[in-house]
């Protein structure tokens, strides 16, 4: 037989058998924040940005469709800051009713600016 085969690795001075193991007693870590929020209201400040109160309308009236099933199925109180689903919807219906006003003239200020004149 050749040295090789016949030498014995050392015994280790310590145990390290227990290690890398996941000890009962210590609770998960919490998950990573995860930042989707931000993420949403950028696309929505982006979408703002370039559809102006186009935007807004259709934001207004899918909140007032949301709220508005909501309230139906009996939901009173929001945690939107005004509390009160029904002054929430008056706050979505004024913000698209001035939405709707502003419209024609944020499209007739593109066109000119697009046209030059």
């Amino acid at each position: 037989m050749s040295e090789r085969s016949e030498t014995k690795r050392p015994e280790p001075a310590i145990d390290l058998g227990s290690l890398n193991r996941r000890d009962p007693t210590v609770p998960d870590p919490a998950p990573p924040f995860d930042p989707l929020r931000l993420c949403v209201y950028t696309t929505v400040a982006l979408l703002a940005c370039l559809l102006g109160p186009v935007a807004l309308l259709g934001f207004a009236l899918l909140a007032i469709a949301g709220y508005a099933r909501a309230r139906r199925a009996g939901l009173l109180r929001s945690r939107c800051k005004l509390g009160d689903t029904r002054l929430v919807l008056l706050y979505l219906s004024v913000i698209a009713v001035a939405a709707a006003v502003a419209t024609p003239f944020w499209v007739a200020f593109w066109v000119r600016w697009i046209t030059g004149g």
